[in-house]
C-alpha cells in the first residue's frame, strides 16, 4: 500500500482483523497478515517470515494512558535441516524451517515477557508428494496446521504460519481508476477476486477478553452491550534495524542499530486509498497517536471527488450509484470543501451531544472539512454512543441531533488510525439468516427498517453490530462498506438523509438514493474459499500442486506421474489421485490411477482431521484409471481432505473445498 514497503514483501502488513471468536465468545481473535500475493507454487524457496524483522501486534485499551497498553512481539528463526538438496521438503526433513519466539509487554513496551519459545510454524503447503508421501513429511497438512496452534504461558492461543489470504477485492478494477463492474454498464470481463488462490502469512492471537480489557474484567461484567470499558484499539507493525551489511560471500546479512518501523496497519484501506502516495511511507513510520497531519485526507477524502458530479464524478461512471449529500435536509452540503454540518458549531441544540463545544464539537465540526463529522471519527477516534451518532430511528423528522436508537460505541479517542472493537457487543452467529458481509451497515439497515428494531429507541442487539467498522470480521466486505461510507451512508443513517428526502416525507429517509447506495457492489462479495469454523479461522493455504484454482480433472496422464522410478531411488507411486471440480457444491469426482494391483481405501476427513466417510473400503483393483463421483449433499461448506490408502499405508491426500 506504500511505495517502499511494496519492495519489502516479508515486512508488508496487508490486513488486520479483530473480532469476538465465534468458537469461544469469551475471547477475541486478532489477526495480522503479512507478505501479500503469495502464489502457492512459489518454489523452490517459497515464503517465510523475516528473521531480521520484528513483527508486533499492538492493543490500546485505556484512553487515559500514554501509548500502547499491550504489545505482542514475534521474532522468527530459520534453519535448513538438509542443506544438500534444492528441495524445500525431502525425506522427512524441511529446509527454510521456521520457529518463533513470542513476547508480551503490558507496560507500554518497557519490558517484555517471553510467552512462547521455539514456536512451530507449519511449512508452506507445497503439494501432496511433499506433505503426505514417505518421500516428504508423511503426514497431513491438517496435522501440521494443528501442530502450529500453540498455547502461551499467559493463556493466549497463538498461530503463526501460511494461510489462504482471506481478503477479497477486485484489485484490477479498483486501481484501474475505479473500473468496477456494475450491472448496467458494459464490462469487458466479470468481477474477479484479485487475491483468489493467493496465500499470506498470518499472526493470529486468541486472547480471553479479560486479558485485553483494561481492568481484567470478563465480558459478563459489562454494564451493557456498548460498555465503553470494553473498547480496544488494534494495529500491527513491522520494524527493521537501521543498519544492514551485506556479505561478499553470500552469508546472511548482519543487522544492527535502532529498530525502525517500516509498516503499519489498523483500519483497512486507509493507507491504500485515503492517504495520497506522497505520504504513504511516512504514515507507515508513525504511531497512531494524535495523527493531526493525516486528518485532512479524511475530512476531504479523495474518493469523494469521484462521487460528486461537480468534481470528477462524471469521469468515473462506474461509481455513478455513489453520490454524496449536497443538500441534506435542504441545508447541509457534505461534498468536499463544503461546510457539511459545521454551521452547527455553538448551536444550543448541540449541548449534550457529541457536537457540544464542551465535548468534541470543534473536532467534529470543521468549516470546509465536511467529513470531519463521519469519516474522521470512524478512522481516528471511533464513534461514541451519543447523538447524533445514533440511528435516525425515533428521531423527530429533520432533527439528526435528537436521541435515536443506539447501534455503535467504539469510541477510543487516540486521534489516530486504529481498528477499534467493542468487545461487549455479542457475536452474530455465522449461520444467522441476518448475518451479512456488510457488517455494521447491515445493522443500520435492520435498525431503520425491521419492525423488530425500528419501533423502539431502546438499546438492542441488532445482528452485525459486531461487524466492520466495529472491529473487522474475516467475512466483512470492507471495500464495499468503505465506498458506501464515503458516499454518505453513515450520515444518512444518523438522519442527515440524501437529497431526495424532504422533511415530513413518509419514507423516513429510506429513499431511492439511499437504496441505490446500499445496492452498490463491486461484484466480489466473499472470499474465494470458505473460512474455517475454528481457530485460526482462515482457510488452509492453497496447495502448490493441487490448488483449488487449478483444473485437476484436466491433468494429462503425463502429469499423473509416469510409470517410472524417481531420482531418489524410491519406487514410483502406486496410486495417484486428483479431484474436480474443486471447489464444488453438490458433487466432486475423485480420479485415481493405479499402477499395480492394489487394495484401495478412500477416507474423507473434515478440517479437524476427523474421518467422516469411507466411500471406498479395502477395494481390490487392478492397474488402470478410476473415477468416483462423490455426493456432497450432506457436507456443509468448508475444507475437507480425501486420503487414499493402499492397504494400511496412506499414499496421498488431496484437499477439497465445499462451497454452497
Amino acid at each position: 500500500e506504500a511505495p517502499m514497503i511494496a519492495a519489502d514483501r516479508q515486512a508488508d502488513n496487508t490486513d488486520v482483523y479483530a473480532f469476538r471468536s465465534p468458537d469461544n465468545p469469551n475471547t477475541v481473535t486478532i489477526i495480522a497478515n503479512y507478505s501479500p500475493d503469495e502464489v502457492p507454487q512459489g518454489g523452490p524457496n517459497y515464503y517465510q517470515f523475516g528473521e531480521d524483522i520484528r513483527y508486533e501486534i499492538h492493543v490500546k485499551n485505556d484512553p487515559d494512558t500514554q501509548g500502547d497498553d499491550i504489545i505482542y512481539r514475534f521474532e522468527f528463526s530459520i534453519t535448513n535441516e538438509d542443506p544438500t538438496t534444492f528441495f524445500y521438503i525431502r525425506l522427512g526433513q524441511q529446509n527454510l524451517k521456521e520457529t518463533y519466539t513470542c513476547q508480551r509487554s503490558v507496560d507500554g513496551g518497557n519490558t517484555f515477557q517471553t510467552i512462547i519459545s521455539d514456536g512451530f510454524v507449519p511449512p508452506n503447503n507445497v503439494g501432496p508428494r511433499s506433505i503426505t508421501r514417505p518421500v516428504g513429511l508423511n503426514t497431513t497438512y491438517a496435522d501440521l496446521r494443528n501442530n502450529g496452534i500453540m498455547t502461551a504461558s499467559t493463556g493466549e492461543t497463538i498461530f503463526c504460519g501460511p494461510s489462504d489470504d482471506p481478503f477479497f477485492v477486485d484489485l484490477g478494477a479498483i486501481f484501474d481508476l475505479a473500473n468496477v463492474v456494475v450491472p448496467d454498464l458494459p464490462a469487458p470481463r466479470p468481477p474477479k477476486d484479485g487475491l483468489s488462490c493467493k496465500n499470506t502469512r498470518s499472526l493470529v492471537i486468541k486472547a480471553p477478553i479479560s486479558t485485553l480489557q483494561k481492568d481484567g474484567k470478563d465480558v459478563s461484567q459489562a454494564i451493557n452491550i456498548l460498555d465503553s470499558d470494553f473498547i480496544i484499539g488494534v494495529y500491527a507493525t513491522a520494524s527493521r534495524q537501521s543498519m544492514k551489511v551485506l556479505s561478499p560471500i553470500g552469508d546472511k546479512p548482519t543487522t544492527s542499530g535502532n529498530w525502525i518501523q517500516i509498516s503499519r496497519l489498523g483500519m483497512p484501506l486507509n493507507n491504500e486509498v485515503i492517504n495520497p502516495i506522497g505520504v504513504k511511507d511516512f504514515f507507515n513510520s508513525q504511531d497512531p497517536y494524535n495523527e493531526t497531519e493525516f486528518e485532512k485526507y479524511l475530512t476531504n477524502p479523495e474518493l469523494a471527488l469521484y462521487m460528486d458530479n461537480t468534481q470528477f464524478g462524471t469521469a468515473v461512471p462506474n461509481l455513478k450509484d455513489l453520490r454524496i449529500q449536497s443538500n441534506s435536509l435542504q441545508m447541509y452540503d457534505f461534498r468536499n470543501f463544503h461546510n457539511g454540518a459545521a454551521g452547527l458549531l455553538g448551536d444550543p441544540a448541540t449541548i449534550g451531544t457529541a457536537l457540544d463545544p464542551a465535548l468534541y464539537g470543534e473536532y467534529l465540526l470543521r468549516p470546509g472539512q465536511p467529513r470531519s463529522l463521519d469519516i474522521l471519527p470512524i478512522f481516528h477516534t471511533g464513534v461514541p454512543n451519543l447523538p447524533p451518532y445514533q440511528l435516525a430511528t425515533g428521531k423527530p423528522a429533520g432533527n439528526p441531533l435528537a436521541p435515536g436508537k443506539p447501534f455503535v460505541n467504539n469510541f477510543l479517542p487516540t486521534f489516530g488510525d486504529m481498528l477499534r472493537l467493542n468487545m461487549a457487543v455479542p457475536i452474530t452467529p455465522r449461520n444467522d439468516p441476518n448475518f451479512s458481509t456488510l457488517g455494521l451497515i447491515q445493522a443500520v439497515v435492520l435498525g431503520l427498517t425491521d419492525p423488530a428494531y425500528n419501533t423502539t429507541t431502546a438499546l438492542q442487539f441488532i445482528p452485525n453490530m459486531d461487524g466492520f467498522p466495529n472491529g473487522r470480521r474475516l467475512e466483512d466486505d470492507v471495500t464495499r462498506i468503505e465506498l458506501q461510507a464515503v458516499s454518505g451512508v453513515v450520515l444518512a443513517a444518523l438522519g442527515f438523509f440524501y437529497d431526495d428526502y424532504t422533511v415530513g416525507d413518509p419514507s423516513g429517509g429510506i429513499t431511492p438514493n439511499l437504496l441505490q447506495v446500499l445496492g452498490f457492489t463491486t461484484g466480489v462479495e466473499k472470499n474465494d474459499v470458505p473460512l474455517e469454523k475454528n481457530f485460526p479461522f482462515m482457510a488452509f493455504p492453497h496447495n502448490g500442486f493441487l490448488s483449488p484454482c487449478s483444473k485437476e480433472g484436466e491433468l494429462s496422464d503425463m502429469l499423473l506421474y509416469p510409470n517410472q522410478g524417481d531420482n531418489m531411488k524410491l519406487a514410483a507411486p502406486e496410486l495417484f489421485m486428483s479431484t474436480y471440480p474443486n471447489p464444488a457444491s453438490t458433487q466432486t469426482t475423485f480420479k485415481y490411477r493405479v499402477q499395480d494391483n492394489s487394495t484401495v481405501t478412500l477416507r474423507i476427513s473434515n478440517s479437524e482431521g476427523k474421518v467422516i466417510d469411507t466411500p471406498i473400503n479395502a477395494k481390490t483393483v487392478s492397474s488402470g484409471t478410476y473415477e468416483l463421483n462423490y455426493n456432497l449433499g450432506n457436507l456443509p461448506s468448508g475444507t475437507y481432505f480425501a486420503a487414499l490408502y493402499n492397504k494400511d499405508q496412506m499414499v496421498q491426500y488431496v484437499q477439497f473445498v465445499v462451497s454452497k
